[in-house]
């Protein structure tokens, strides 16, 4: 039986979205946050992943991907989800 963890990351519009996935056989739950972003994207995204990560008690270790949003949106916020998202997987050992 597989688990997967996912990390989702989503910047490129008003609004800072985070969502977390944690698959088990045909078992699922779901953490997720909502925040007003635009150019607080940057500065709130990392804090808020430690938070919900910390809510869903998972380990960056334990993630299996970190994806994000590419659009269309806000150039500098798909940046951010971007480098955030490859930053954490590299981190993490996801390749």
């Amino acid at each position: 039986m597989h688990t997967y963890k996912w990390l989702a990351i989503e910047t490129s519009s008003d609004m800072l979205s985070l969502a977390i996935a944690s698959t088990q056989g045909d078992a699922s739950e779901v953490w997720a946050h909502t925040s007003q972003g635009g150019a607080k994207s940057s500065q709130l995204v990392l804090p808020e992943i430690v938070r919900l990560m910390d809510e869903a008690q998972i380990r960056f270790a334990d993630l299996t991907a970190v994806v994000f949003g590419r659009g269309p949106g806000s150039f500098t916020g798909l940046r951010t989800a971007c480098s955030v998202a490859q930053g954490l997987a590299f981190g993490a050992g996801i390749f």
